[in-house]
């Protein structure tokens, strides 16, 4: 699978994107909250989702290289916005996973002009102090520069326990690699989520949505699902699909993901 990686300076910040795939359409993946940059994971993301790009040309984005000291999900967003439309895409489908779907769900409400569908997964419509409970705990872990723990910790929540126990040594091997940056970036990036909401603007979302869940979803643990269905069911063409025991991170362990989310795209 060919694939670039490359970066795009505007406005004052810098971001890096990964693109692969030569179909018609546009997808644009935001993914979600990581102890470090997904982006050095470019070959296994663009072998993964190898099966879309028939159909679509994939574009992935990271978070800006240069967080501000207060960066909130809202601030993401409309960054995000600016490097798609300097890169000229347009009617993109849009996939979002955790706070990448919280960044997809606020670029679908302020933007709807610019997404054609939207495709979001293990995220919440907003953020208050029991769903963010969980976050707070690996923030406490970045402050100590405690990079095993806070590995170990996102990994053990997001993953069902038999996938964990299996690459528990390889997520040991990877925190080695983190730096104090790293540190200083994920708490920024995690406390962003803090205050997020976009409940007050479910009605403005007209695309077709599709959400993926599972329903013992260790991250969020309150049934998000159900506030979305209730706010985005208003919607003629919303779509849920519930699993269980694939965890917060089904869109790594779900076997049938990519043609899930392919069909809903293309259909």
């Amino acid at each position: 699978m060919n694939y670039k990686t490359d970066s795009i300076s505007i406005d004052g910040f810098t971001m890096k994107y990964l693109k692969f795939g030569e179909g018609s359409e546009t997808l644009v993946i935001l993914p979600g909250l990581s102890a470090q940059s997904v982006i050095p994971l470019a070959p296994y993301i663009a072998k993964k989702y190898e099966s879309l790009t028939k159909d679509f040309t994939v574009y992935l984005f990271d978070r800006r290289f240069n967080v501000p000291a207060e960066y909130s999900v809202s601030d993401m967003a409309c960054d995000t916005v600016k490097v798609i439309e300097a890169l000229k895409l347009q009617s993109i489908s849009l996939f979002g996973a955790s706070q990448g779907g919280m960044i997809a769900l606020t670029i679908a409400a302020e933007y709807p002009e610019l997404v054609k569908k939207l495709v979001i997964v293990s995220t919440v419509m907003h953020i208050d102090t029991k769903r963010f409970s969980i976050i707070n705990q690996w923030i406490t872990l970045a402050e100590k520069n405690d990079s095993k723990g806070l590995y170990l910790a996102i990994s053990e929540k997001v993953y069902p326990k038999d996938y964990f126990e299996k690459y528990k040594q390889a997520f040991c091997q990877i925190a080695k690699t983190m730096t104090k940056q790293d540190h200083e970036r994920f708490i920024i990036l995690a406390n962003g989520a803090k205050s997020f909401d976009i409940s007050n603007s479910a009605e403005k979302i007209k695309c077709p949505v599709l959400y993926i869940g599972d329903e013992y979803d260790a991250v969020f643990t309150d049934k998000p699902e159900k506030e979305i269905e209730q706010l985005l069911g208003i919607n003629d063409h919303f779509e849920i699909k519930m699993f269980s025991g694939f965890g917060h991170a089904l869109y790594d362990t779900l076997p049938d993901f990519c043609k899930i989310m392919l069909h809903f795209l293309i259909q």
